[in-house]
């Protein structure tokens, strides 16, 4: 009989547990306005962020491009809009 008083006392407390959890994350997590708020304040959502981010990339693609075909150490270049122009000078 004390087996199965500790097994419902363990049970008992565990769901509590379980619910006192769940209860504290309803409260916690914000609600659905919130969150499409939060998701239209985040950075890169915007066009402008995006069209960023794409130049971006092709920037370094291209120089990445470049850096495979030539001998050149690119990372020298002061100016990575140019297409050539390295650091050191012979």
């Amino acid at each position: 009989m004390g087996f199965l008083r500790k097994a419902l006392i363990s049970v008992a407390v565990l769901g509590a547990w379980v619910g006192v959890g769940s209860a504290l994350f309803v409260l916690v997590t914000p609600g659905e306005e919130r969150v499409q708020a939060m998701l239209k304040e985040m950075p890169g959502q915007d066009l402008r962020s995006r069209e960023e981010a794409a130049r971006t990339k092709q920037l370094v693609m291209a120089a990445l491009q470049e850096a495979a075909v030539t001998q050149e150490n690119v990372t020298w270049r002061k100016n990575w809009l140019s297409g050539g122009g390295g650091g050191k000078s012979a």
